[in-house]
Protein backbone atom coordinates (compact mmCIF):
# COMPACT_ATOMS: atom_id res chain seq x y z
CA UNK A 1 0.00 0.00 0.00
CA UNK A 2 1.45 3.35 -1.07
CA UNK A 3 1.90 6.01 1.55
CA UNK A 4 -0.40 9.01 1.25
CA UNK A 5 0.98 12.50 1.83
CA UNK A 6 -0.76 15.51 3.30
CA UNK A 7 0.71 17.66 0.53
CA UNK A 8 -0.09 17.02 -3.12
CA UNK A 9 3.08 18.94 -4.01
CA UNK A 10 5.18 16.50 -1.98
CA UNK A 11 3.32 13.56 -3.53
CA UNK A 12 4.05 14.87 -7.02
CA UNK A 13 7.75 15.37 -6.24
CA UNK A 14 8.04 11.84 -4.82
CA UNK A 15 6.24 10.37 -7.82
CA UNK A 16 8.55 12.08 -10.30
CA UNK A 17 11.73 11.29 -8.36
CA UNK A 18 10.74 7.63 -8.09
CA UNK A 19 10.77 7.42 -11.89
CA UNK A 20 14.57 7.62 -11.78
CA UNK A 21 16.50 4.32 -12.13
CA UNK A 22 17.10 2.64 -8.77
CA UNK A 23 14.98 5.14 -6.84
CA UNK A 24 11.99 3.71 -4.97
CA UNK A 25 9.32 5.72 -3.16
CA UNK A 26 11.16 5.65 0.17
CA UNK A 27 14.34 7.01 -1.39
CA UNK A 28 12.33 9.53 -3.41
CA UNK A 29 10.65 10.75 -0.22
CA UNK A 30 14.01 11.08 1.51
CA UNK A 31 15.36 13.12 -1.41
CA UNK A 32 12.29 15.36 -1.54
CA UNK A 33 12.42 16.07 2.21
CA UNK A 34 16.16 16.74 1.94
CA UNK A 35 15.51 19.35 -0.75
CA UNK A 36 12.86 20.98 1.44
CA UNK A 37 15.34 21.30 4.31
CA UNK A 38 18.03 22.89 2.15
CA UNK A 39 18.19 26.52 1.10
CA UNK A 40 15.68 27.32 -1.65
CA UNK A 41 18.49 28.42 -3.98
CA UNK A 42 19.90 24.87 -3.98
CA UNK A 43 16.61 23.41 -5.17
CA UNK A 44 16.32 26.09 -7.85
CA UNK A 45 19.90 25.40 -8.99
CA UNK A 46 19.17 21.67 -9.25
CA UNK A 47 16.00 22.29 -11.23
CA UNK A 48 17.81 24.67 -13.58
CA UNK A 49 20.65 22.19 -14.09
CA UNK A 50 18.14 19.53 -15.16
CA UNK A 51 16.40 21.96 -17.53
CA UNK A 52 19.76 23.01 -19.01
CA UNK A 53 20.71 19.36 -19.45
CA UNK A 54 17.53 18.52 -21.34
CA UNK A 55 17.63 21.65 -23.50
CA UNK A 56 21.38 21.86 -24.11
CA UNK A 57 22.42 18.27 -24.73
CA UNK A 58 22.03 16.75 -28.17
CA UNK A 59 23.41 13.66 -29.87
CA UNK A 60 26.46 13.84 -32.12
CA UNK A 61 25.48 13.61 -35.77
CA UNK A 62 28.46 11.35 -36.44
CA UNK A 63 28.76 8.87 -33.55
CA UNK A 64 25.58 9.53 -31.50
CA UNK A 65 27.50 10.34 -28.31
CA UNK A 66 26.10 13.17 -26.20
CA UNK A 67 27.32 16.62 -27.17
CA UNK A 68 26.61 20.31 -26.74
CA UNK A 69 27.20 20.89 -30.45
CA UNK A 70 26.44 19.18 -33.75
CA UNK A 71 29.63 17.10 -33.52
CA UNK A 72 30.99 15.80 -30.21
CA UNK A 73 34.51 16.70 -28.94
CA UNK A 74 35.83 13.20 -29.71
CA UNK A 75 34.73 13.27 -33.35
CA UNK A 76 35.92 16.86 -33.74
CA UNK A 77 39.37 16.27 -32.25
CA UNK A 78 42.21 16.23 -34.83
CA UNK A 79 44.30 14.08 -32.48
CA UNK A 80 42.00 11.04 -32.60
CA UNK A 81 42.75 8.03 -34.82
CA UNK A 82 40.04 8.27 -37.46
CA UNK A 83 40.75 4.85 -38.92
CA UNK A 84 39.43 2.98 -35.87
CA UNK A 85 35.87 2.96 -34.53
CA UNK A 86 34.84 1.38 -31.23
CA UNK A 87 31.19 0.25 -31.26
CA UNK A 88 29.50 0.58 -27.86
CA UNK A 89 26.01 0.16 -26.48
CA UNK A 90 25.51 3.53 -24.80
CA UNK A 91 27.03 6.83 -23.71
CA UNK A 92 28.12 5.39 -20.35
CA UNK A 93 30.33 2.93 -22.22
CA UNK A 94 32.08 5.79 -24.05
CA UNK A 95 32.90 7.30 -20.66
CA UNK A 96 34.18 3.94 -19.41
CA UNK A 97 36.58 3.54 -22.34
CA UNK A 98 37.76 7.15 -22.11
CA UNK A 99 38.57 6.59 -18.43
CA UNK A 100 40.95 3.76 -19.36
CA UNK A 101 43.13 6.25 -21.28
CA UNK A 102 44.01 3.33 -23.58
CA UNK A 103 41.95 4.27 -26.63
CA UNK A 104 42.53 7.11 -29.10
CA UNK A 105 40.13 6.20 -31.88
CA UNK A 106 36.52 7.19 -32.52
CA UNK A 107 33.26 5.71 -31.23
CA UNK A 108 29.87 4.65 -32.51
CA UNK A 109 27.01 4.52 -30.00
CA UNK A 110 24.29 2.03 -30.94
CA UNK A 111 21.75 3.22 -28.39
CA UNK A 112 21.02 -0.29 -27.12
CA UNK A 113 21.37 -3.98 -27.95
CA UNK A 114 19.27 -6.34 -30.04
CA UNK A 115 16.82 -7.97 -27.64
CA UNK A 116 13.72 -9.64 -29.10
CA UNK A 117 12.44 -10.33 -25.58
CA UNK A 118 12.36 -6.58 -24.95
CA UNK A 119 11.05 -5.74 -28.39
CA UNK A 120 14.33 -4.19 -29.56
CA UNK A 121 15.20 -5.02 -33.16
CA UNK A 122 18.20 -4.01 -35.33
CA UNK A 123 16.22 -1.25 -37.03
CA UNK A 124 15.83 0.51 -33.67
CA UNK A 125 19.60 0.84 -33.22
CA UNK A 126 22.25 2.94 -34.98
CA UNK A 127 23.55 0.05 -37.06
CA UNK A 128 22.77 1.37 -40.54
CA UNK A 129 24.60 4.60 -39.74
CA UNK A 130 27.64 2.51 -38.73
CA UNK A 131 27.57 0.76 -42.10
CA UNK A 132 27.38 4.17 -43.79
CA UNK A 133 30.45 5.36 -41.88
CA UNK A 134 32.41 2.29 -42.94
CA UNK A 135 31.25 2.68 -46.54
CA UNK A 136 32.73 6.19 -46.58
CA UNK A 137 36.12 4.50 -46.76
CA UNK A 138 38.21 6.06 -43.97
CA UNK A 139 37.71 3.29 -41.38
CA UNK A 140 40.05 0.29 -41.39
CA UNK A 141 39.07 -1.33 -38.07
CA UNK A 142 35.80 -1.71 -36.20
CA UNK A 143 36.06 -2.85 -32.58
CA UNK A 144 32.93 -4.61 -31.31
CA UNK A 145 32.99 -3.54 -27.66
CA UNK A 146 29.64 -4.73 -26.37
CA UNK A 147 28.77 -6.37 -23.07
CA UNK A 148 29.51 -10.08 -22.60
CA UNK A 149 25.81 -10.94 -22.52
CA UNK A 150 23.50 -12.88 -24.83
CA UNK A 151 22.16 -9.58 -26.20
CA UNK A 152 25.69 -8.27 -26.70
CA UNK A 153 26.80 -11.41 -28.53
CA UNK A 154 23.68 -11.34 -30.72
CA UNK A 155 24.31 -7.72 -31.65
CA UNK A 156 28.00 -8.39 -32.33
CA UNK A 157 27.17 -11.17 -34.77
CA UNK A 158 24.48 -9.11 -36.52
CA UNK A 159 26.91 -6.21 -37.03
CA UNK A 160 29.61 -8.61 -38.24
CA UNK A 161 27.24 -9.91 -40.91
CA UNK A 162 26.31 -6.36 -41.97
CA UNK A 163 29.99 -5.42 -42.31
CA UNK A 164 31.09 -8.66 -43.99
CA UNK A 165 30.93 -7.16 -47.53
CA UNK A 166 33.76 -4.78 -46.60
CA UNK A 167 36.50 -7.36 -47.15
CA UNK A 168 39.39 -5.01 -46.30
CA UNK A 169 37.85 -4.07 -42.95
CA UNK A 170 39.39 -5.50 -39.79
CA UNK A 171 36.61 -6.48 -37.35
CA UNK A 172 37.79 -7.14 -33.80
CA UNK A 173 36.24 -7.71 -30.40
CA UNK A 174 37.35 -7.22 -26.81
CA UNK A 175 39.47 -9.98 -25.30
CA UNK A 176 37.33 -12.04 -22.95
CA UNK A 177 38.76 -10.53 -19.79
CA UNK A 178 35.23 -9.78 -18.61
CA UNK A 179 33.14 -12.49 -17.02
CA UNK A 180 30.23 -13.73 -19.11
CA UNK A 181 27.15 -11.70 -18.24
CA UNK A 182 29.12 -8.58 -17.30
CA UNK A 183 28.18 -5.19 -18.70
CA UNK A 184 30.83 -2.69 -19.80
CA UNK A 185 29.86 0.01 -17.30
CA UNK A 186 30.38 -2.35 -14.35
CA UNK A 187 33.82 -3.54 -15.51
CA UNK A 188 36.81 -1.92 -13.80
CA UNK A 189 39.08 0.31 -15.89
CA UNK A 190 42.12 -1.97 -15.66
CA UNK A 191 40.22 -5.01 -16.96
CA UNK A 192 38.49 -2.96 -19.65
CA UNK A 193 41.76 -1.41 -20.82
CA UNK A 194 43.45 -4.81 -20.95
CA UNK A 195 40.53 -6.30 -22.90
CA UNK A 196 40.83 -3.46 -25.40
CA UNK A 197 44.59 -3.76 -25.89
CA UNK A 198 44.38 -7.55 -26.22
CA UNK A 199 41.43 -7.51 -28.62
CA UNK A 200 41.19 -10.31 -31.17
CA UNK A 201 39.71 -10.83 -34.61
CA UNK A 202 35.99 -11.45 -34.36
CA UNK A 203 36.32 -14.51 -36.59
CA UNK A 204 38.59 -16.10 -33.96
CA UNK A 205 35.50 -16.60 -31.79
CA UNK A 206 34.11 -19.00 -34.41
CA UNK A 207 36.97 -21.40 -33.70
CA UNK A 208 36.71 -21.30 -29.90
Amino acid sequence: MEQEFASSLLENAVRELSRLPGVGRKTALRLALHLLRRDESEGVALGQAIIDLRQGIRYCSVCHNISESEVCPVCASPSRDRSTVCVVENVRDVMSFENTEQYRGLYHVLGGLISPMDGVGPDMLEIDSLVERVAAGDITEVILALSATMEGDTTNFYIFRKLAPFTDLRITQLARGMAVGNEIEYTDELTLGRSLLQRTLFTDSFRS
